[in-house]
């Protein structure tokens, strides 16, 4: 009976690491279809399975970790062999997404995303200052081995640091965002008809900053303020992924305004336009949605005090309160 026990306790555990090691896995491979070779050594402008992970430890407990060290040791074993250097990804991956996790704990950070200190705090703490450990253990670990040359280890290092917080900056505010998608059922149909022509908007402004050697960069963040205004993070969310799509796909092939440039300049320009893109729209919809959440606040009390009101002097609040519109 108490192995019968164990086994009903540890399974639900068992069956979401490996959920998440097959979904760490994939995200993988669609993050090295934009890689990039920084002195030898691969890099992702945006590693997707980092901000996967961390959402997975932010929803379901630091008991995942063994599902990211599973699906990390899959993406090596599909690159090259097992050594030291890859040894060294293996622990840098967990532990960075870990050390977040532990982080955004301790300072009481919230999934829902509804207010403005849970958008710093992710951005602070559970991508640029977490995701410095995976860049050390993985730059560091192939110099100690020769895989790198140690007067390169400064270059894959900023890569490797800004691939991995630029998939939490995108990926885990997506991840997060859509446990609040409510049914459909009630949704007027002009919201729908406004989701439709943000998401083709944010298509069309991606296009043409990317296709046009004119500096147009800047023409995403009237969408991203309209998505985070009217939709907040579900719909923020979405638009940043479209646009660090896009950016990384004409970076990558030295398309629009990333053409001419060297890898470095390519590189600083892509992931200026990332990290600004996912700054703007976290940290907006925060705002915005931790002030509705304030004025529904204040509206429930204002209620509750007119019933009061009303027990106590029937009609009373009606006569004093202005009428409504």
């Amino acid at each position: 009976m108490v192995r019968t026990g164990e086994i009903r306790r540890l399974a639900p555990a068992a069956l979401g690491n490996l959920a998440l090691a097959a979904v760490y896995y994939g995200a993988a491979k669609v993050g090295l279809l934009e890689q990039v070779v920084v002195a030898g050594a691969v890099v992702t402008p945006l590693w997707p399975p980092t901000g996967i992970a961390l959402s997975f430890l932010l929803l379901l407990g630091l008991r995942m970790w063994p599902g990211i060290a599973a699906g990390t040791l899959l993406v090596i074993s599909t690159l090259t062999s097992l050594d030291l250097a890859g040894i060294g990804v293996v622990a840098g991956n967990p532990a960075a997404p870990v050390c977040a996790c532990l982080m955004l704990r301790h300072v009481g950070f919230r999934t829902e995303l509804d207010r403005l200190r849970d958008g710093v705090a992710l951005v602070a703490l559970g991508a640029f200052a977490a995701m410095l450990i995976s860049a050390t253990l993985g730059s560091g670990t192939q110099v100690l081995t020769g895989a790198l040359p140690a007067g390169d280890f400064w270059r894959t290092w900023a890569s490797w640091w800004a691939g991995d917080a630029m998939g939490v900056l995108v990926i885990t505010p997506l991840v997060l965002a859509c446990r609040t998608l409510r049914p459909p059922r009630g949704i007027p149909l002009y919201r729908w008809v406004e989701a439709a022509g943000l998401l083709a908007s944010a298509v069309l402004v991606s296009l043409v900053m990317t296709q046009t050697r004119l500096s147009l960069l800047f023409l995403v963040f009237p969408v991203i303020v309209w998505a985070a205004l009217r939709f907040q993070l579900i719909g923020a969310a979405p638009c940043v992924l479209v646009i660090s799509v896009f950016a990384i796909s004409a970076a990558n092939g030295g398309h629009g305004p990333f053409a001419g440039l060297s890898l470095l300049e390519t590189m600083v320009n892509l992931q200026a336009l990332n990290a600004s893109a996912a700054l703007t729209a976290l940290l907006l919809s925060a705002i915005v949605t931790e002030q509705n959440t304030i004025r529904r606040r204040i509206e429930q009390v204002c209620r509750e005090l007119a019933d009061v009101v009303d027990r106590l002097a029937p009609g009373e609040s009606r006569r004093r309160l202005p009428p409504e519109g």
